[in-house]
């Protein structure tokens, strides 16, 4: 089973951590990422840019609207993804408890599957 594993920051928090402790976070998360890619676990890892790089596009009556940011404004941001392969859910927590960027934020854990599978 797939699931996606969403990392949510505090915005405020995580910009303030030091750059040493971000050069760690990154280290860390690096050599994490490689041990579940080994272990077949992990599919796809993507950190994302602040959300203020973001742009929103949605389409009504056959027409675009694009506006700069993120959709809502709230305190935390996704501050990226991990797609992974689990037995099931409670594997699948397990995987994301590993996650160093679990100590500056929060992971989502949701099972994703392929809508050509559904129909």
């Amino acid at each position: 089973m797939k699931f996606l594993c969403q990392v949510w920051f505090d915005t405020a928090e995580i910009s303030n951590i030091s750059e040493e402790d971000g050069k760690r976070l990154t280290a860390d998360s690096i050599v994490n990422d490689d041990r579940l890619r080994a272990s077949g676990h992990l599919l796809e890892a993507q950190a994302l840019r602040a959300p203020s790089t973001a742009m929103t596009v949605s389409v009504r009556d056959d027409k675009m609207s694009v506006t700069d940011g993120p959709f809502a404004e709230i305190k935390e941001h996704l501050g990226g993804f991990v797609l992974i392969e689990a037995r099931d859910m409670e594997e699948a927590i397990r995987i994301a408890a590993t996650f160093p960027v679990a100590r500056y934020g929060r992971i989502e854990v949701r099972p994703a599957y392929s809508i050509k599978e559904e129909c």
